[in-house]
C-alpha cells in the first residue's frame, strides 16, 4: 500500500473500518480509485458485523458470508419498478461491478444457462464460478419478496450442477438468491446453509 492509500483511510477514524480496508487492499491489490469506490459504496457497513470481525482478524470465512447486503445494482433505465429480465440486463451491462458486489474470486460463465431434464428445458439466471472457493455459484433473480418456492427452485438447480458439471475436486455448489425484499420466516426455516438470500438496491 502507498502513502496515498493511507491518506484515503485516515479520515475514516474507526480503527476497525480502517483495518478492514487495509486487509481488502492487501488481498486484492486495490488501486486508490478502487479503494475510494469501496468506501463510497459502504462495503464495510453492508457486511454482517461478525463477518467484518473475522475478515479484520484474518480468520477464514465462508463464501456466502462475504456477499453484501444490500447488493447495489446500477440502474441506467431510470425506472424503479423493473422486471426480472430488466434486472438481469442491468447486471450484464456492468458485470464486473456486480461480481465485486458478491465478493472476491467470482468469474462469469453464462446467463440463462440452459439445463435439460427429459424433454423440458430450464434456465439458470446466472451461472458463476468462484476460483477462490473452487465452486460453482448459481444466482437466481427475483423482483418480489423471497418465497419458499424460490428456495426449492435454486436448490434444484444447485443439485443439477453438482450432478452434471461439478468435478471431484470442486466444492459443493453455492446458491445466491437476489430478491426485492427478504422474508425472515423463509430464511429462518430454510435448511440448506449453502443458499443465501440478499436484497438488491437500484442505484
Amino acid at each position: 500500500m502507498s502513502f496515498s492509500h493511507y491518506k484515503i483511510l485516515i479520515p475514516l477514524k474507526d480503527i476497525d473500518k480502517i483495518k478492514y480496508y487495509i486487509n481488502a487492499c492487501k488481498e486484492n491489490s486495490l488501486s486508490r480509485n478502487e479503494l475510494r469506490n469501496r468506501i463510497k459504496s459502504k462495503e464495510y457497513e453492508r457486511l454482517d458485523a461478525k463477518i467484518r470481525n473475522k475478515i479484520i482478524n484474518e480468520e477464514s470465512v465462508e463464501l456466502i458470508d462475504t456477499v453484501k447486503n444490500p447488493i447495489f445494482i446500477r440502474n441506467t433505465t431510470g425506472i424503479a419498478d423493473i422486471s426480472e429480465k430488466m434486472l438481469q440486463k442491468l447486471i450484464l451491462e456492468d458485470i464486473p461491478s456486480f461480481l465485486n458486489e458478491l465478493g472476491d474470486g467470482y468469474c462469469f460463465i453464462k446467463n440463462e444457462y440452459k439445463i435439460k431434464l427429459g424433454n423440458m428445458y430450464n434456465y439458470i439466471d446466472l451461472l458463476l464460478f468462484n476460483i477462490k472457493y473452487n465452486c460453482y455459484v448459481v444466482v437466481e433473480l427475483k423482483v418480489t419478496e423471497l418465497k419458499k418456492e424460490h428456495i426449492g427452485q435454486i436448490e434444484f438447480y444447485m443439485n443439477y450442477i453438482d450432478n452434471n458439471l461439478k468435478k471431484s475436486n470442486h466444492n459443493k455448489t453455492i446458491g445466491i438468491l437476489i430478491v426485492k425484499e427478504n422474508n425472515q420466516f423463509v430464511i429462518k426455516y430454510k435448511t440448506n446453509d449453502e443458499i443465501v438470500s440478499r436484497v438488491y438496491e437500484l442505484v
